[in-house]
């Protein structure tokens, strides 16, 4: 059996985690029950091998992180959207069946009510990749050409490429750094944060072999090299070596060079985390920190009831029972 590396997301009251072909998303709904969806997806490695290649293999799962991320955030959301009057609601129920029951003869109202499901469907998938557009634009802008903006400006002080470029990778990480903490003050965000926190308790518990009960959960630590938090540390550290070999005169160039390095850039830094998450080498540790320390921001203690459900995403997409049975076993290979 080969080792299991689930990875995972913070969600509004809920987390999702995902293994191999397989994610779901548990959220503790305002009656306090927990609501579970699984979903199939197959990544595009799958259907074009080339894009398996290192480097290409981390651009598109950067992209298909921000899809899934936004799909499922999206529908942990409407759990807490503003819900109708109770007699409105009811209403539209008896709207809904009145019209399939006068339709029930000629089987029209079943077509209609496929060709609506339809048009919803479309409607969600364009709202969604909309979003994730206008969210990439919007971190592209903020965290990359903004910082490489400012430094630009420093050509009048000097001429040197390489201190610019580090002007402009502590610019960006300043204004990162300055980001997550006004967004920690909202309350809301508190407690993603927090679920992000038993999220990765929940990855390490299992990682390391314990029973998945939130007791056991809650012991373990709350940062994970492979987390997301790491991933953009490292993508800023990346940055700064990459666009020391970039020197271009025009501004408008050097914004449009960072524009096209963005891919590349989450590629070499998909490498990294990748690695920094399968090896325990003092090396790994060590270039592991910056991330881990930024986690400190990122994640916060959970209770043992979020514990719960980021337990019972990760029972949707793995027996994690026989899982550990085998690691005991001796059973698991990298």
């Amino acid at each position: 059996m080969k080792r299991a590396r689930i990875g995972g997301q913070a969600v509004i009251e809920g987390v999702m985690m995902k293994y191999e072909d397989q994610y779901a998303v548990a959220v503790r709904k305002p009656d306090q029950e927990i609501e579970v969806k699984v979903e199939s997806y197959t990544p595009i490695g799958e259907k074009y091998k080339i894009l398996k290649l290192p480097i290409l293999r981390g651009v598109v799962n950067f992209f298909e992180s921000l899809v899934i991320g936004v799909k499922t955030l999206t529908y942990s959301a409407d759990f807490y959207e503003e819900e109708e009057p109770t007699g409105k609601s009811e209403n539209k129920d008896d709207f809904r069946l009145s019209d399939t029951e006068s339709n029930n003869g000629s089987g029209s109202g079943e077509n209609g009510s496929k060709n609506n499901k339809k048009e919803s469907s479309t409607g969600d998938d364009l709202m969604m990749i909309g979003t994730v557009i206008v969210s990439l634009a919007i971190a592209i802008a903020l965290f990359m050409l903004l910082p490489a903006f400012i430094a630009g400006l420093l050509e009048h002080v000097t001429k040197s490429n390489v201190l610019i470029a580090v002007a402009e990778g502590v610019l960006r990480l300043v204004i990162f750094l300055a980001y997550v903490v006004l967004i920690s003050l909202m309350k809301d965000i508190k407690r993603v944060f927090m679920y992000h926190g038993a999220e990765h308790k929940t990855i390490n518990c299992f990682e390391a072999g314990d029973p998945l009960t939130p007791e056991n959960v809650k012991k373990h630590s709350r940062y994970h090299k492979r987390c997301g938090t790491s991933f953009l540390v490292v993508v800023m550290i990346i940055s700064i070596i990459v666009f020391m070999f970039i020197n271009v005169k025009s501004m408008w160039l050097r914004l449009l060079s960072r524009v096209l390095l963005v891919p590349i850039i989450a590629g070499i830094s998909y490498e990294f985390i990748m690695f920094a998450g399968r090896s325990d080498s003092k090396l790994a540790n060590i270039l592991s920190v910056p991330g881990m320390w930024v986690q400190r921001l990122t994640t916060k203690e959970p209770d043992l009831e979020m514990c719960e459900v980021a337990i019972r995403s990760v029972e949707a997409v793995i027996d994690w029972r026989a899982y550990q049975d085998a690691m005991k076993r001796g059973e698991i290979e990298d």
